[in-house]
């Protein structure tokens, strides 16, 4: 169909009552929200924020008291709601990070989606995740992949409970329209083997020919605190300084563990502040043990085991530590990097400190 623009009526109307007469139809002029639209640089709405542990804890050990795992998806999970996301149970805009508690002797139900999900363990012993059929054991300081549309379901055969954090893209998935859940016919799923992922990787680079290739996650679905731990001393040791970073990868691609989100491990050593960044993209960070204070934008957060803290896109960010310190965060820097905007950049030495967080 063509349309004849020569028969449309020019009306002679002042700016407000155009204005007005573009909203009565579901118009809105870009000259009036260019800016909203299109910033000089980022303008977050995600809020630099700290949770303490020694608060969360008890509430997560009061959910257990209270709080029975049935079918339906329920889990025992307490989300960190960032403030500035108006009432939205996410941590940042793309990022859901939560704590998880597995009494003693309790499973949670095998269920499925398509947000992608991470399990890093702070605490506790004896607990294993089901995936397809592999279950995978969880220690602390374990990172365990529950990917994209894998059955899983948690289990503790233990004495004492598990708490772990909980790391998904649910609100990137939320804005992309794209969630889709099921649960397992029955209410856990058949386990084939254990820890048969890290059977089939033993070394970086090695597979077993003609083995299937997963292109959205990993195939290794446990990465060992023991073998995190001695890659942060060995990188350390050959480069020295304040901090030493290493990513959780795909071993058979060198990608990101998951495809939507980056999961990361960083060790600060105490002897100053670590040189002062910022990048596009959130990134939320629970401390695995040691203390110590990050300054976000101008305001310090001091934190110590257990604590969780997230960084906004384009905010300043530096880390120092009281003690040797181990951070593990998870990043949506993979989905920026894979549209082509992701951007970072050291800043020059600045002492400036705003202000201290209260919570």
């Amino acid at each position: 169909m063509t349309i004849d623009i020569s028969r449309t009526h020019t009306v002679e109307v002042g700016y407000d009552e155009f204005c007005g007469a573009l909203a009565a139809r579901d118009l809105r002029p870009l000259w009036k929200i260019a800016k909203q639209l299109m910033p000089d640089v980022p303008l977050p709405t995600t809020r630099p924020w700290l949770w303490k542990w020694d608060e969360v804890l008890p509430l997560a050990r009061r959910a257990g008291e209270i709080i029975t795992l049935e079918r339906g998806g329920d889990r025992r999970v307490l989300a960190f709601a960032n403030p500035g996301l108006n009432g939205l149970p996410f941590t940042s805009t793309t990022l859901w990070g939560a704590i998880q508690y597995l009494g003693p002797h309790e499973s949670a139900p095998a269920h499925r989606h398509t947000p992608s999900a991470i399990r890093f363990v702070m605490t506790g012993s004896g607990a294993y995740t089901t995936v397809n059929g592999d279950a995978c054991q969880m220690e602390a300081g374990d990172l365990v992949l529950t990917p994209i549309w894998n059955w899983h379901d948690h289990n503790n055969d233990g004495n004492e409970p598990m708490v772990w954090f909980d790391g998904l893209d649910l609100p990137l998935m939320t804005s992309l329209e794209s969630i889709f859940f099921e649960n397992h016919p029955q209410q856990l799923q058949p386990v084939e083997g254990h820890n048969l992922s890290e059977r089939a990787f033993t070394g970086v680079g090695l597979r077993e020919m003609g083995a299937p290739a997963p292109e959205a996650h990993s195939p290794l679905l446990r990465y060992r605190w023991d073998v995190t731990d001695e890659a942060l001393n060995s990188l350390h040791a050959a480069r020295g300084g304040l901090i030493a970073s290493l990513e959780f990868t795909n071993p058979l691609t060198g990608g990101s563990a998951v495809a939507t989100f980056a999961c990361e491990m960083h060790r600060v050593r105490p002897g100053g502040r670590t040189p002062t960044a910022r990048k596009t993209g959130s990134s939320v960070y629970v401390v695995f043990r040691g203390r110590g204070r990050s300054v976000i934008s101008g305001e310090v957060f001091e934190w110590g085991p257990g604590d969780v803290f997230v960084t906004p896109s384009w905010s300043s960010v530096d880390h120092e530590a009281a003690e040797t310190a181990d951070l593990f965060a998870i990043s949506d820097r993979p989905v920026l990097q894979a549209l082509h905007v992701y951007r970072e950049e050291v800043l020059p030495a600045s002492q400036e400190i705003v202000g201290v967080f209260s919570g």
